[in-house]
């Protein structure tokens, strides 16, 4: 298989750190690395470039790192809440996204990037969560969020206890049942004489 040798400028997930040479196949390098300014070709003249600038990167990786520990610190005891509309069975209307959490970090004053914001696939149930947030490529940090229903709705587990509590909660008209049985047993009746 044909791959292209490229010269990576920041950290790609999966593929290396800055300053790194990697071999991509060409696609790759061409539709994404590279319009994105992800990488650059790993030419000779490009290596000698990236030589000289690592001492710069690696002031400006220490930067970045210490930034990040130092957000890290004041998110540590961080906690979103979110309060969606919510179904029958806890199940909400909609999800919280990535963007979602994103949006409520702002909101408290945290600025971070959506796609740092790692979920396995988006929250559509009411419960408690725990997210992760990487601020850097060494750096996570850990956020608990809760997902409740529009006006302290409950959720899937306290609604199945509350209705197991109190069986009788549908009340019937009087004779109700009685009347039911009697159309079951008359109904069964007509079909064993039809045999």
């Amino acid at each position: 298989m044909a791959t292209t040798t490229v010269l990576l400028r920041e950290d790609v997930d999966n593929l290396g750190a800055r300053g790194e040479i990697v071999k991509v196949k060409p696609g790759y390098a061409r539709n994404y690395l590279l319009p994105r300014k992800l990488a650059v070709e790993a030419t000779p003249g490009n290596v000698r470039q990236i030589e000289a600038e690592r001492a710069a990167l690696l002031k400006r990786e220490a930067r970045e790192r210490s930034t990040a520990e130092a957000q890290s610190a004041q998110m540590k005891d961080l906690r979103l809440t979110f309060e969606r509309k919510v179904g029958e069975h806890g199940l909400l209307y909609g999800s919280v996204t990535a963007m979602h959490i994103a949006d409520a970090l702002k909101e408290k004053g945290y600025e971070v990037d959506r796609r740092r914001v790692h979920l396995q696939e988006p929250i559509k149930e009411t419960g408690d969560y725990t997210v992760t947030v990487r601020l850097h490529r060494d750096v996570n940090v850990e956020i608990p969020v809760n997902v409740t229903g529009e006006g302290g709705a409950q959720t899937a587990g306290a609604a199945e206890t509350s209705t197991a509590e109190s069986p009788s909660s549908v009340e019937t008209p009087e004779g109700g049942e009685a009347a039911t049985e009697n159309a079951t047993g008359e109904a069964n009746a007509a079909a064993s004489e039809n045999a």
